[in-house]
């Protein structure tokens, strides 16, 4: 079973539409959601969720369609962490626990305790007192402690330290490692997705570009460098888009069209050299 599948959603907003997105997440996978501030990342979570209505199309999360009388229930199976922790500041960690404790069925108050201790978080100091860090481990700690099937994290790494960071991708890599285990991890941080994702969905002013496994991505494209000249004389339909700059140009090829190119390299292409070039580059006609 997939973990979601979104076909053809569209929603419209005075000034900025999402359209026609069509995802799909195969269990036990992690799925990167990259793109710009505004691009729609948020909204496409929201829809997920159904916290928002979409104006066209179809979402299922855990095999229940969002629109369902059901789907109230499966939330339950679904872990979310936002770009920031909503806890009231004057209570502690232990006291959110006994808090969550009411609210959901399957809370595990022991699990809850071990990822407090993993994440060396102290229990009795009140909310307000937590760095942003320790704000992201708590609310990470909450969501994994009601044995979710999905976690959907909404820029949860964003203004952290390379080290919290790295240490968070570790604990979804290891969630992940049950097969009825998924995440869908919003980010702009491309590292992240490179490190910890299986597939990667780029939108861009409400448009998906692409949703493609990350080892393909960079088995497929690549980035040549040279004088405009030489990428002028590259194969037809190898050349995808081009940038010039003050010491020469580079393009965005596609590593089977391109055949063989004498003196000039293919250097990998990152999931932002991606981006950038299909935001920022010029199409070669």
């Amino acid at each position: 079973m997939n973990a979601f599948e979104i076909e053809h959603v569209s929603k419209q907003y005075p000034g900025f539409a999402l359209q026609d997105v069509s995802l799909t997440l195969p269990s036990g996978c992690i799925l990167g959601l990259v793109g710009e501030n505004g691009a729609g990342k948020s909204t496409t979570i929201r829809l997920l969720m159904n916290t928002i209505q979409r104006d066209t199309g179809r979402i299922r999360v855990l095999g229940t369609d969002v629109d369902s009388p059901e789907f109230a229930a499966v939330k339950e199976d679904v872990g979310i962490v936002l770009d920031e922790a909503y806890f009231p500041e004057v209570l502690s960690a232990r006291q959110i626990g006994h808090v969550l404790r009411r609210l959901y069925r399957r809370w595990d108050s022991a699990v809850y305790e071990r990822y407090l201790k993993r994440f060396g978080l102290p229990d009795k100091r009140p909310f307000k007192d937590y760095s942003r860090g320790m704000k992201m481990k708590l609310a990470i700690a909450a969501a994994l402690s009601h044995s979710p099937r999905l976690l959907v994290l909404d820029e949860a790494t964003s203004g952290l330290d390379p080290i919290v960071r790295d240490e968070i991708l570790d604990l979804f890599i290891e969630f992940t490692r049950q097969e009825e285990h998924s995440i869908l991890l919003s980010s702009h941080i491309t590292s992240d997705l490179e490190k910890g994702c299986d597939y990667i969905a780029f939108l861009h002013q409400g448009r998906l570009y692409f949703c493609e496994e990350k080892d393909r991505l960079a088995e497929e494209y690549g980035i040549v460098s040279g004088s405009a000249a030489q990428l002028a004389a590259l194969p037809d339909g190898a050349v995808l888009r081009t940038q010039a700059g003050p010491y020469g140009s580079r393009a965005l090829v596609r590593r089977a069209a391109i055949g063989r190119l004498g003196e000039l390299p293919i250097e990998p292409a990152s999931i932002e050299d991606i981006m950038l070039f299909t935001v920022k580059g010029v199409e070669r006609v």
